[in-house]
C-alpha cells in the first residue's frame, strides 16, 4: 500500500496563527500534528508516501524533507487551490498508480494508530473503508447513514438536518477503483469535489464500502479547543525523563518531560508538562496539560492548560494563563507606561480574553 496525507488547505478555524504557519505544522505536546500523522502511517508498514501541498508547501517541505527521518520516501504533490478531498486524489493518481492507499488528513489523530486498520482493509479487500465516529454535531462533517445490518446505504456532506450522528473520520483506505469515481462526480455547491461523493459513487455501481466505527478517541485538530483537548491526551501518554538534580527552589511533580538546557529558577511545574529545549522558567508555575517550546522565556506567571509555541516571553503576568494557544515569538508582558492600559498588538480573527 502507499500513503497519501493530505497538507494544504487554509487552516482558517485557526487564525491568525495560520496566517503564517501550516495548520498541519502546529504542535501537540511539541510535535507538529503532521509528524504523527506520518508516523502512524510509517508504523501500518507503509513508506511509500505522497504529502498534497498548497500554500504552505514551503514550510512543509522543510520540515519533512524527503521522509528519510521517518523512515519513508516522500513525494509532494501540488493543488493549486484547496478544490476538494476528491480532489486531491485525483492529481495523486499518477503517484498512487494502482496500488491500494491510506488517505490521511494532516491535521487528524486517532488513538492507536492505523496499524489494525490497514490490516482489515487488506484482508476483507473492499473498494473502501471508511471510518466514522459518533459526534455530537454532524451537520459539520461528512455523515454516513447505514442500515440495520450496518451497511453503508448513503454520504452527505455537511447536511443540515443530518440522519445520522455517525460523522466520517479524516483516515480513508481506498482500491484502485475510487479514481473512477472521482472522474464521474462534479463540484459540489461549494465548488469542491467532495470524498463523499466519490464513496457514494463506488455505493452505486455496486461496490462495497466498509465501515469501521471508531471506539477510541479521534480528533480533528482545526480548532482552538480540539487542538488543546489532542495536547491533554498526548500529554498523558508521555514518558518522566527522570532528571531529579534541579535546585532546592524548584519543585517538579507528575511526568514531565525536559530538552536540553532547559533552566528552571524557583518554580513549580506539575506534569503532564512538556518543556522544550532552551527554555527559561523563573519564578512561575507551569500547571498541568502545558507545552511549552524552544526557547521560550517564562517569568513572574502562572500557565496551565496551554500551547506555548517557541521563543515565546510571558512576563509579570498577574492572573493565571489558562486553556491558551499563543504563536512563535509572541510577547505578553507587563509594563508601567503612563498612562495604565491594555496595549495590544493582534491579528486578524484573534481573541483575547479580559477579567
Amino acid at each position: 500500500m502507499k500513503g497519501l496525507i493530505l497538507s494544504g488547505g487554509k487552516g482558517t478555524r485557526l487564525r491568525p496563527l495560520t496566517y503564517t504557519s501550516a495548520k498541519q505544522l502546529v504542535p501537540i505536546a511539541n510535535k507538529p500534528v503532521l509528524f504523527f500523522c506520518i508516523e502512524s502511517v510509517v508504523a501500518a508498514g507503509i513508506t511509500e508516501i505522497g504529502i498534497v501541498v498548497g500554500d504552505t508547501r514551503d514550510e512543509i517541505r522543510a520540515a519533512v524533507g524527503d521522509g528519510s527521518a521517518f523512515g519513508a520516501r516522500v513525494t509532494y504533490i501540488e493543488q493549486d487551490q484547496p478544490r476538494g478531498l476528491a480532489h486531491a486524489v485525483l492529481i495523486a493518481e499518477e503517484f498512487l498508480g494502482d496500488d491500494p492507499f491510506v488517505m490521511y488528513l494532516g491535521d487528524n489523530l486517532i488513538a492507536g494508530g492505523i496499524t489494525g486498520l490497514v490490516e482489515e482493509f487488506q484482508q476483507l479487500g473492499p473498494a473502501a473503508e471508511i471510518l466514522l465516529a459518533s459526534v455530537e454535531n454532524p451537520q459539520q462533517f461528512g455523515v454516513a447513514e447505514l442500515t440495520e445490518e450496518g451497511v453503508v446505504r448513503r454520504l452527505v456532506e455537511k447536511p443540515k438536518e443530518p440522519k445520522s450522528n455517525l460523522a466520517l473520520v479524516g483516515v480513508y483506505m481506498f482500491s484502485k477503483e475510487i479514481f473512477e469515481s472521482v472522474k464521474r462526480i462534479r463540484p459540489s455547491a461549494r465548488g469542491e469535489l467532495e470524498i463523499t461523493d466519490a464513496i457514494q459513487d463506488l455505493i452505486d455501481r455496486g461496490l462495497t464500502v466498509h465501515p469501521h466505527q471508531v471506539k477510541g478517541w479521534w480528533k480533528d485538530t482545526g480548532k482552538l479547543d480540539d487542538m488543546l483537548e489532542a495536547n491533554r491526551i498526548m500529554l498523558d501518554n508521555i514518558h518522566d525523563n527522570g532528571r531529579s538534580n534541579w535546585p532546592e527552589d524548584v519543585r517538579v511533580e507528575g511526568r514531565v518531560e525536559i530538552g536540553e538546557g532547559v533552566e528552571l529558577v524557583d518554580s513549580l511545574i506539575r506534569g503532564p508538562v512538556v518543556i522544550g529545549a532552551g527554555a527559561r522558567i523563573e519564578n512561575a508555575f507551569v500547571g498541568p496539560y502545558t507545552s511549552i517550546g524552544a526557547g521560550c522565556s517564562l517569568k513572574r506567571c502562572e500557565v496551565e492548560n496551554s500551547i506555548i509555541l517557541s521563543n515565546c516571553q510571558i512576563r509579570d503576568i498577574p492572573l493565571r494563563i489558562d486553556g491558551s494557544l499563543i504563536g512563535r515569538n509572541a510577547r505578553i508582558v507587563k509594563t508601567d507606561f503612563k498612562p495604565k492600559a491594555y496595549r495590544f498588538m493582534l491579528g486578524d480573527n484573534s481573541e483575547v480574553g479580559i477579567t
